[in-house]
């Protein structure tokens, strides 16, 4: 594990585990969200769950990098799919860039975690 994936891996949970966790319990806000994209509660909580997860995995993926790569990969494929979300619904840019940083820092993640291994 490089230093990179490592501050990669912390960043990813620092912002993914609060977020996951509102969807989880489905605070106000979120259950907005979830109307606006036409997702039940339940979905969006399943998204929460997923990004809690992942958030997890890369964690553990200090410890068991294949793991974390396979966590990595999850979040990727997760915030590709709420930038689709985002689009289906006309949101501008302003509303998914987040999910493309997201995105971003978990495909540097993957990458340093691949490039240290292989």
């Amino acid at each position: 594990m490089t230093a990179a994936s490592i501050v990669f891996a912390v960043l990813l949970a620092v912002g993914l585990l609060p977020l996951g966790a509102v969807k989880v319990l489905a605070v106000a806000a979120m259950r907005q969200r979830a109307e606006h994209f036409g997702y039940s509660v339940t979905v969006f909580r399943g998204i929460g769950v997923l990004e809690i997860t992942g958030a997890l995995g890369v964690l553990v993926g200090m410890v068991w990098w294949p793991l974390g790569a396979a966590a990595g990969i999850g979040l990727v494929l997760l915030m590709i799919g709420a930038v689709i979300t985002h689009v289906k619904v006309g949101d501008g840019v302003g509303e998914y860039a987040p999910s493309i940083g997201v995105c971003v820092l978990a495909i540097a993640y993957v990458v340093t975690v691949f490039g240290a291994h292989l």
